[in-house]
């Protein structure tokens, strides 16, 4: 065949990446500096013993990571505990876990914009917080329908900059402490178990904090640009889990001395007051305004992820064609996704941030607690097949991992764990309609984020 009638191939992605720059990406992704917008309210919870909570949330992250690790060392390609769970348990066990997954896509914009709304309300306390909500919804959805490329490249500024008031509010603090009970203030075991603490208090801030960790494992997405990617991912999953939680520990205990008790005046905004006692009004300023941005930064790439998966959904027949799958000929964007997650923004109203991010969490918990269980059922496979896995690693290890997330599963809020059910009931409901009661296969869901959408003809 001549060079001129030759099919071009398809050129593959450089494999460039090694263990670090790709860590790097996933602690950005995750933003360190989510430990200060939801201090307040998660030490409230755990009774200001919120270094506790993050420790104990840490260690069952990790074990949870060395399990997507082996599920990416198996699956390279793939990266969601919805393919896991589908590969190597059962496709219609996948399904739900993939519905319990659009549950954090569907929802995650709405938690981000009730936090903005938290800190805007408590400085500007004689505006309706639903002016703020309005505002952080129609500027985000207007922003992603006409496009986002400009955005996106002024997040890795601002997450920067965020980094860099995060040092300082750490500094401030220790700064603080020392100035007002002595240098021998800064050891402490306060933040870890104080007078008023119960393990019941300390289980409830882990079930939050879980919250914090959510895109752990996002990078799995670079499977196809890492250098020996079979043990690149893997330890990239581990150590941004790794290096994530002692960044969270570290900051909530320097923090919990300054405030060394879980009582608030407003939990929601807790840390703009703290802001401002340490360093004054200037940097309390400086602070509310990186918080903002923040929130409405981070709420524009986190709904255009969902509204995309949704669209890549209605596209693969897994959620209504007619609506999830239409494309703005204009704009060439998910128009009608948009509008639905910013409808489902105003749910805010009615929810606090603990009952918002436990909601989030019932989600994350799920896909956590079937990795590691793909992990075990893979071992089972494996044994049955004549190999001989590790056992400690393929068996104990995620079992470990998976008792960690059914006790932080008990200690979420009721009415998170309600919603969550009914969450439950209208997957499987769905499921049993495409299905045709179980006879038909199961639609394959397309949980690639970068689904690019064609416009509707």
């Amino acid at each position: 065949m001549s060079d001129a009638t030759a099919t071009p191939t398809r050129p593959d992605l450089e494999r460039s990446l090694t263990l670090w720059p790709i860590v790097l990406f996933g602690i950005a992704y995750i933003t360190p500096f989510i430990v200060l917008t939801t201090f307040g309210v998660f030490s409230a919870v755990s009774h200001g013993t919120l270094a506790a909570s993050y420790a104990i949330t840490t260690v069952a992250v990790l074990f949870t990571a060395a399990s997507y690790g082996k599920m990416a060392r198996l699956h390279p390609s793939a990266g969601s505990a919805y393919t896991y769970t589908r590969r190597v348990i059962d496709d219609r066990l996948g399904f739900m876990v993939g519905w319990a997954t659009l549950l954090d896509y569907f929802f995650l914009p709405m938690v981000v914009w009730l936090i903005g709304t938290a800190y805007l309300t408590a400085q500007f306390p004689a505006v309706p917080g639903v002016v703020f909500l309005i505002g952080f919804i129609v500027l985000t959805t207007a922003l992603n329908i006409v496009g986002i490329k400009l955005a996106t490249r002024a997040n890795l500024i601002l997450i920067a900059f965020e980094v860099l008031i995060l040092a300082f509010f750490v500094a401030f603090s220790l700064r603080h402490v020392i100035d007002m009970n002595g240098p021998g203030a800064i050891l402490s075991a306060s933040p870890f178990w104080n007078a008023g603490s119960t393990i019941g208090a300390v289980s409830a801030g882990a079930a939050l904090t879980a919250y914090s960790f959510i895109g752990f494992d996002a990078v799995s997405t670079f499977a196809e640009e890492a250098v020996d990617p079979r043990k690149t991912i893997p330890r990239a999953i581990i150590l941004t889990a790794l290096v994530a939680g002692v960044i969270f520990v570290f900051v909530a205990y320097v923090v919990q001395l300054v405030h060394p008790s879980g009582h608030f005046a407003d939990p929601d905004s807790a840390p703009l007051d703290i802001a401002k006692t340490i360093a004054g009004n200037l940097f309390g300023s400086i602070f509310l305004a990186t918080v903002i941005l923040a929130q409405f930064a981070a709420g524009i790439p986190i709904q255009a992820a969902g509204t995309r998966l949704m669209y890549a959904m209605g596209r693969d027949g897994v959620l209504p064609h007619r609506f999830f799958a239409y494309v703005s000929p204009r704009f060439r964007t998910p128009v009608l996704n948009l509008l639905l997650t910013g409808a489902v923004g105003f749910i805010a109203i009615a929810l606090s941030v603990s009952t918002s991010t436990s909601f989030i969490n019932f989600g994350a918990f799920c896909a956590f607690a079937f990795v590691n269980i793909s992990v075990v059922v893979a071992y089972a496979k494996a044994l049955r097949a004549g190999d001989r896995p590790n056992p400690i690693t393929w068996a104990l290890f995620p079992l470990i991992g998976l008792a960690f997330i059914l006790w932080l599963f008990t200690h979420l809020d009721k009415a998170a764990l309600i919603l969550g059910g009914v969450w439950a009931v209208i997957g499987f409901c769905w499921l049993v309609a495409l299905t045709r009661g179980f006879k038909l296969a199961t639609p394959e869901m397309d949980l690639s984020e970068d689904a690019e959408p064609e416009p509707a003809s």
